[in-house]
Formats: C-alpha cells, sequence, structure tokens
C-alpha cells in the first residue's frame, strides 16, 4: 500500500498546486474584467457626450447656414 501512496501522493500534491495557480489566475482575470468593464463603462459616457456635441454642432451649423442664405429651406 506504501508504493501506491509514494506514488498517487505526489502526484495529487502536483494537481492542487496547479489549480492553485489556476484558480489565482482566475481571481486576476476576473479583476481585470472589472476594470475593463469600468473603463469601457466611462469610455461610452464620453462618446456620449461627444455625439451630443457633434449634433449640437451639427444643428447650429444649419441654423448658419440657413441665416445667410447658403442652403434652400
Amino acid at each position: 500500500m506504501s508504493e501506491v501512496t509514494d506514488i498517487v501522493v505526489p502526484v495529487l500534491q502536483k494537481i492542487q498546486a496547479q489549480l492553485g495557480r489556476v484558480e489565482t489566475d482566475l481571481v486576476n482575470i476576473k479583476e481585470d474584467m472589472h476594470h475593463i468593464k469600468v473603463r469601457l463603462t466611462g469610455l461610452e459616457a464620453n462618446v456620449n457626450g461627444l455625439n451630443r456635441r457633434i449634433d449640437h454642432f451639427d444643428h447650429r451649423l444649419g441654423r448658419i447656414e440657413r441665416r445667410l442664405d447658403l442652403v434652400e429651406v
């Protein structure tokens, strides 16, 4: 029985060490994903703000063109 134990125990210890590394990697990936989601949310908000500003500029440009009779109404 000790021969089996001598063979199995090191294999199980190796597997346990590998699982520990995988678990650590998963924790790091989860943290990274959280940071990515937070930054992506900020980027989306900034893009929405830029789109509103562009729309506003487009509207103002249209008014200016109409005042100067540069476009047909």
